[in-house]
């Protein structure tokens, strides 16, 4: 697997005036890699991230999947929104087998990929609960093993975490890190948050307001688990902090 974004350029219009938010984009991102897009409000990471999904086309350039031109949303590509976007009327079991269903895979395999999804996420006894009746980490759960019910090659995640607090948001960043080490699918997630970039990434591509500019391309030497508290983890903090600073400064 691989992915090439080629000089994307993407324009807004607001109010009738035009606003350029990407101008010649450029990354490459390879198989089994966590990526994250870090960057503040603005800077077009979630732009990124749905054209790449083929849900907005831009102006110029292209998305290149495995040498094909990325036009339209595939199920080579799945995608977790921030509130999970589960079907309320639907059990998880039924929320999971959907997108299966949407592709006519038959009931034998199915019900095999339903088990095996539904193990990784340590999800298994919860397949007749209702979305009402999860919590919000295993709602998470859920809308990340329905995104790969149907074996995606690039996982897209646009802040998946942003809706919950500190302390539960560092206990899913774990159950997610769980779940992507098991299936070692390669993904992309847009996060604002310096900690969740250096917990979960294996590269954080930092981008600016400046119509999206690459500011650092930064790649995450920790193994895994890691440990938030030990120097190198800190260090690469204090490094996407500092970058992240001087753009803030620089808006």
């Amino acid at each position: 697997m691989n992915l090439k974004i080629e000089n994307i350029n993407k324009t807004f219009m607001n109010d009738k005036v035009e606003l350029k938010v990407l101008e010649d984009i450029n990354l490459e991102v390879q198989e089994g890699e966590f990526v994250c897009l870090l960057g503040p409000s603005g800077c077009g990471k979630s732009t990124i991230l749905s054209i790449i999904g083929g849900f907005l086309k831009c102006e110029e350039g292209q998305v290149l999947l495995n040498n094909k031109v990325v036009t339209k949303p595939g199920i080579d590509r799945a995608f977790v929104f921030q509130n999970y976007a589960l079907f309320p009327w639907k059990t998880v079991k039924e929320n999971v087998v959907f997108p299966m269903k949407q592709q006519k895979i038959c009931k034998e395999e199915r019900e095999k990929k339903l088990e095996e999804l539904l193990n990784i996420s340590d999800l298994k006894g919860k397949e007749k609960l209702f979305p009402h009746q999860l919590s919000g980490g295993m709602k998470q759960r859920v809308a990340v093993i329905r995104a790969l019910a149907c074996n995606p090659q690039v996982l897209l995640m646009d802040e998946p975490l942003g809706a919950v607090d500190f302390q539960m948001r560092q206990n899913l960043q774990e159950e997610l890190e769980n779940i992507w080490i098991k299936k070692k699918i390669t993904a992309i997630m847009v996060t604002h948050d310096v900690d969740e970039a250096v917990y979960m990434s294996d590269r954080v591509i930092v981008m600016s307001r400046d119509k999206g500019k690459i500011l650092k391309d930064l790649k995450i030497n920790l193994s895994r688990p890691r440990d938030r508290k030990a120097k190198d983890y800190e260090d690469y903090k204090e490094e996407l902090t500092n970058i992240l600073s001087k753009c803030y400064a620089n808006a």
